[in-house]
Parts: structure tokens; sequence; C-alpha cells
């Protein structure tokens, strides 16, 4: 019987920056439709973790292979299979939610017309169905963040990056962005949060850095 390949095998992975140690020596092996809780205080370096797995950033050191993708070697195998949430919305202002989610979507080369389908029911499942076609930069920093969640999922990845996904969001929105972002189908999860208990609730596996 062959072996499972981990969703995610790190083996003392580190990032430095110049002489200061951004994240150091962390190993760990998480199963395909695990959930992940990356936990430690400001500058412990969990979003330096997250951008790692992203292929964003090059370790320093270590070995990391993400849905059994060497990387930084085969980064490139790893488009579309991975959704990132990160801390700020990172949205184009000037454009309206519609239209960052159809440019996501472009980027990831959704059928047209199951794209429009796809976005119209994320927006909807995230309650910005009638703000859709308002220019980002008129949303407040909330309904940014949930339309960030919409881009994060759009493309049904295999992996979800999840940083701090509660930032900006009030307690409705939060059981909104939630439902989106929530186990299952075999999805593998990593989140990153200040909430110790809200993620520990989640995880299967406990990253304390």
């Amino acid at each position: 019987m062959t072996p499972k390949i981990p969703a995610i095998s790190l083996h003392e992975l580190g990032r430095d920056y110049g002489e200061r140690v951004a994240l150091g020596a962390v190993s760990l092996e998480l199963q395909a439709g695990q959930t992940l809780a990356v936990l430690g205080p400001n500058g412990s370096g969990k979003t330096t973790l997250l951008r790692i797995l992203a292929g964003l950033l090059r370790p320093s050191r270590g070995s990391t292979t993400v849905l059994g993708c060497p990387l930084p070697g085969e980064v490139w195998r790893l488009r579309g299979r991975v959704g990132y949430l990160a801390h700020e919305p990172l949205l184009y202002r000037d454009l309206s939610s519609r239209e960052n989610l159809r440019l996501a979507a472009r980027l990831h080369r959704i059928d047209r017309e199951r794209a429009q389908e796809r976005i119209e029911e994320l927006l909807d499942a995230v309650g910005m169905g009638e703000r859709g076609g308002d220019r980002v930069a008129e949303l407040s920093a909330g309904m940014a963040q949930r339309v960030a969640a919409c881009r994060a999922v759009l493309h049904q990845p295999e992996l979800l990056l999840l940083d701090e996904p509660d930032a900006h969001l009030d307690a409705d929105a939060r059981g909104l962005v939630g439902e989106l972002v929530a186990a299952g189908d075999g999805r593998t999860r990593v989140i990153v949060s200040h909430e110790r208990e809200r993620a520990l609730d989640q995880a299967d596996l406990a990253l304390e850095l």
C-alpha cells in the first residue's frame, strides 16, 4: 500500500532577514484534510511561515514540501491549488468587489460563466451581494475582508492559508466568513490567530512559535 503524502512537510525550516532570525527550525507534518493552528506573539514568524507555504517567500534553510511540491523549486506546481487570506485584504481599491473577483477568476483560468455564478454565490454567502458593485475604497475594512475571503476560496483550493481571518470582522461577519473558510471536502488549512482558544477549537495540530 502506497503511504500517504502529507499535505505539508517541514524539516528544520527557517528564514532570516540579514542577521535577524524571523523563523527558526520548524519541523512538522500535516496530513490532507487537517487544520494546523499557528500560535505565538507578534514577531514570532507566523506570517513568515504562511508566506513560505504560499510560495511567496524563500526559506533560508531547511526543507519545505507543500501538496507534494518541494519549495521553492516546484512552486509553479502550486498555482491554483492554494488559497491565501492575508491579515489585510490586499484588494485593488479602485475596482469593485466583483471586478476584483473576476480578475482573480481569470488568473485562475476559471470558465467565465462558472466564475460569474461562483462570484455571486460567494458574495451572497458573506452578505456582500448588494455591495458587490461598490469600489473597494468605499467599503469598510470588515467588508473588504469579506471580499478577500471570497477571493481566497474562489478557485476551491486544496490548501487554505488564513492569516488572522477574523481581522476587522464583527460577530455576524465572523460567522459568515467562518463558514466560507471552514474545514470540509478534504480541504487542508493553516490558521494563524492570536485568539488561542478559538484557533485550537478548529485545529487537529498546533504549532507554537
